[in-house]
């Protein structure tokens, strides 16, 4: 089981609010919360989001670089899977190849798939969708 993951970020207001709404819609709780940065969990998982100092904002990130790629995430259903697409879209989220969606991670992987505020891919996949 994973324990944690602690990820910088290049704006905490932003991404609070991105990961904030998201996090908790999908069942995590605000965890810790602290001037620079915020944590969310679900059972003995969480997540850790820290403000980037500025000395280290001169390279920003791209997740086709070496480094993480992207946070994947259980739905409970492909119900939810749709409806938090239509709530990311009224949010005005980028929606990952929306040419493909829901199927974009093959015939058989229902999911949707979107970029956090520092374009980091982020997705959230129905039961039944593995690769």
């Amino acid at each position: 089981m994973l324990h944690h993951v602690e990820l910088y970020v290049s704006n905490i207001k932003k991404s609070s609010e991105f990961w904030g709404w998201f996090l908790e819609e999908i069942g995590y709780h605000l965890h810790q919360e602290w001037d620079d940065g915020r944590s969310w969990k679900m059972k003995e998982t969480y997540l850790v989001f820290v403000q980037t100092e500025e000395r280290f904002m001169d390279i920003p990130y791209h997740r086709c670089r070496v480094g993480l790629n992207h946070l994947a995430f259980h739905a409970e259903s492909r119900e939810q899977v749709d409806q938090m697409t239509d709530k990311l879209k009224n949010k005005g989220v980028k929606i990952l190849y929306p040419d493909k969606h829901p199927f974009a991670g093959g015939k058989d992987y229902y999911a949707v798939f979107f970029e956090d505020p520092d374009r980091m891919k982020v997705e959230l996949a129905a039961p039944g969708s593995n690769n």
